[in-house]
C-alpha cells in the first residue's frame, strides 16, 4: 500500500479553508443567516441559510439545513466583455431558483468558481419577505468572499 508523504498531505490541508459566520438580521421579520464557506483554490463553496441558532454555536447552523434545496454552480469568463457566467444548476426544488443567477453575479465578480447553495424556508415567500432575504443573502455572501479575498491563500479568516 502506497502511503501519501507528509509533506503533500499538509500542502492539501492549507489549500482548504472552512468557516462558518453569522449575520444578524437586517430587519426584525427576517432571520439570522449562517454562511458556511469552503475555499478551495480558484473555487468556493457556499451554504447559505436562515438559522435559529445562537451566534457561539454558528457551526451548528448548516448542520440543521438542507445542502441541496437551491444549489448551482458557476465558472467565470475569461473577459470582462459583461457576458454573464456560464451557471448550471445543480439541484434546485420548485419553489426557487434564485442560488444560479447568485452564482453568475458572485463568478464574475470574485473571478472564481462557485458553487452555491441557498437554504431558504419556503414559507418567506409568502409572507413578501423572499425578496428582502435574497438580498440580505448576497449582502452577507458577498462580505465573506471579500473577507476571504483579502486575506488570499495565505491563511484562515
Amino acid at each position: 500500500m502506497a502511503t501519501e508523504p507528509q509533506g503533500t498531505i499538509s500542502a492539501i490541508q492549507n489549500r482548504i479553508h472552512v468557516d462558518t459566520r453569522y449575520f444578524t438580521p437586517a430587519e426584525p421579520a427576517l432571520p439570522a443567516i449562517a454562511v458556511q464557506t469552503t475555499r478551495l483554490v480558484n473555487t468556493y463553496m457556499l451554504w447559505v441559510g436562515t438559522t435559529d441558532v445562537e451566534p457561539e454555536q454558528v457551526g451548528d447552523a448548516p448542520l440543521q439545513g438542507c445542502f441541496a434545496k437551491d444549489w448551482a454552480c458557476a465558472m467565470p469568463v475569461r473577459d470582462s466583455s459583461g457576458t454573464p457566467a456560464a451557471a448550471t444548476p445543480l439541484y434546485r426544488s420548485s419553489s426557487s431558483e434564485a442560488a444560479l443567477s447568485m452564482a453568475q453575479r458572485l463568478a464574475r465578480r470574485f473571478k472564481k468558481q462557485i458553487f452555491l447553495s441557498i437554504d431558504m424556508p419556503p414559507s418567506l415567500g409568502s409572507l413578501g419577505q423572499e425578496g428582502k432575504l435574497l438580498l440580505a443573502i448576497e449582502r452577507a455572501v458577498v462580505d465573506t468572499l471579500k473577507a476571504h479575498e483579502a486575506v488570499g491563500d495565505n491563511g484562515a479568516v
